[in-house]
């Protein structure tokens, strides 16, 4: 298939191109490579992309219609892997305006662009943090989520329901995927697993915040992109049992479909950070704080449906994907 992936400079980006290329598809990446992190790390990431003959790459913002709709005239892809987005909890509380461009004005470029050039089917990023302030665990699909405590979260929020007005009016298959906290190989500088390992092999104190009550459902990234490839794989469809006096929020009577993707198994953040400890060899200094404004306690995803559905299977377990990414980090760092 043609499949374009946008966000394939981002880390989940560029491995889920690397496999759908790996299996003999073609793809058309879009990223504008901005500075919210490390630029030079985008760029490595598109160089392991850059050799594949079946890849081809766009480099602008997905604000820009008339650049986005030009890539869908002359390719004319059959799916859309829509990752592109201004990612990032804390940043949004100072840089609002940015989320506004990316995650609002850009998505609702990619639906208008799926719907002129007739795309099978759209799979786009939404996130765990639009659980906002429920508490009820795991985190189900089939719990409301009207209580964002973030802004990013309620971009996130708005693209699903962004994405059901074109499912409902112009009858266009989308899945949105409920990421849940994402670590690995070639991950993003910006997230903590990437802190923790540059701050602990520096011997700086590392900030642990919750004074270390957290839990997180940690999701190695071959997990992540195992079910973001099975998942556009298998087109969303109406769900014939919907019941509009008891709404369902993750299936319509239209093409439209939720799903968590997480590991379903949340780690105590005290652990994942012992684990970090153990493979760099270094003991980390802890510096014990309260909880940032913006954030949650815990997050703990129910994947049974994307098991049943799409046959999501995540099977890394957090001593092998820790093992597995600090061996990298090491390398790639020197």
């Amino acid at each position: 298939m043609i499949i374009l992936v946008t966000g394939s400079a981002g880390f989940i980006g560029c491995e889920t191109a690397l496999q759908l290329l790996a299996r003999g598809d073609t793809v058309i990446g879009v990223d504008n490579v901005n500075d919210y992190y490390s630029t030079s790390l985008k760029r490595d990431r598109l160089q392991r992309l850059a050799g594949h003959s079946n890849y081809h790459h766009y480099e602008f913002c997905i604000s820009d219609y008339d650049q986005l709709n030009a890539v869908f005239k002359q390719h004319a892809p059959q799916r859309v892997i829509h990752l592109a987005a201004q990612a990032g909890v804390r940043y949004s509380i100072s840089n609002p305006q940015a989320y506004a461009v990316s995650n609002l004005s850009g998505f609702l470029n990619i639906l208008e662009c799926c719907r002129q050039h007739q795309t099978e089917h759209l799979v786009y990023a939404s996130s765990s943090s639009v659980y906002g302030a429920n508490t009820a665990q795991p985190f189900s699909t089939h719990h409301g989520v009207n209580h964002p405590v973030s802004l990013y979260a309620a971009t996130k929020k708005s693209n699903e329901l962004m994405a059901h007005s074109y499912s409902h009016l112009y009858n266009i298959p989308t899945t949105g995927l409920r990421f849940f906290t994402v670590y690995g190989p070639w991950g993003r500088p910006d997230m903590a697993p990437m802190i923790f390992a540059r701050k602990i092999s520096a011997g700086e104190p590392i900030d642990v915040f919750n004074y270390g009550n957290h839990r997180r459902d940690f999701t190695y990234i071959d997990d992540i992109v195992e079910g973001v490839i099975r998942s556009c794989d298998k087109l969303a469809q109406a769900n014939p049992l919907w019941n509009s006096d008891s709404p369902d929020p993750s299936s319509s009577t239209a093409p439209y479909r939720i799903y968590n993707i997480g590991c379903n198994k949340p780690v105590e953040l005290m652990r994942f950070i012992e684990l970090i400890e153990q493979e760099l060899g270094i003991e980390a200094q802890k510096n014990l704080l309260p909880m940032q404004q913006g954030d949650v306690p815990d997050t703990y995803a129910d994947v049974s449906e994307l098991i049943n559905e799409v046959g999501y299977h995540p099977d890394t377990s957090i001593e092998t994907g820790i093992k597995s990414f600090i061996a990298w980090y090491k390398g790639y760092y020197s």
